[in-house]
């Protein structure tokens, strides 16, 4: 599978997207648009290990739920996960079997190297 989840409406998901320059190979899905099923969260699991690989501590909503002084479980992220759109570390880049999750430098040199 060659695909990559992100928000269409977030400057640096746009500016990721720009500079890995994706084939028409990829499929595009704005998470707002198109939230993620349980399905497709399975798929990212899969390749995460975790769903709390996948889950961003960042979220406004984290924030407001006080979620940082709660002792949450695998299957809390995997609800929280979704019910919302911006609890996802975003973008997630798949290709075939190697995950990209998140938006730091690392993150995004190893994907480049990834579509060579």
């Amino acid at each position: 599978m060659k695909k990559i989840y992100h928000l269409a409406t977030c400057d640096t998901n746009k500016r990721i997207l720009k500079e890995l320059n994706l084939s028409d190979e990829f499929i595009k899905q704005d998470i707002k648009k198109e939230p993620i099923s349980a399905k497709e969260l399975g798929k990212i699991h899969e390749l995460s290990g975790s769903y709390e690989a996948i889950f961003s501590k960042r979220a406004r909503l984290y924030k407001e739920r006080d979620l940082k002084n709660k002792n949450l479980a695998e299957s809390d992220y995997k609800n929280l996960l979704l019910e919302h759109y911006t609890f996802l570390k975003r973008p997630v880049l798949i290709n075939g079997n190697e995950i990209f999750i998140g938006n730091s430098k690392n993150v995004v040199v190893s994907a480049k190297e990834s579509l060579k």
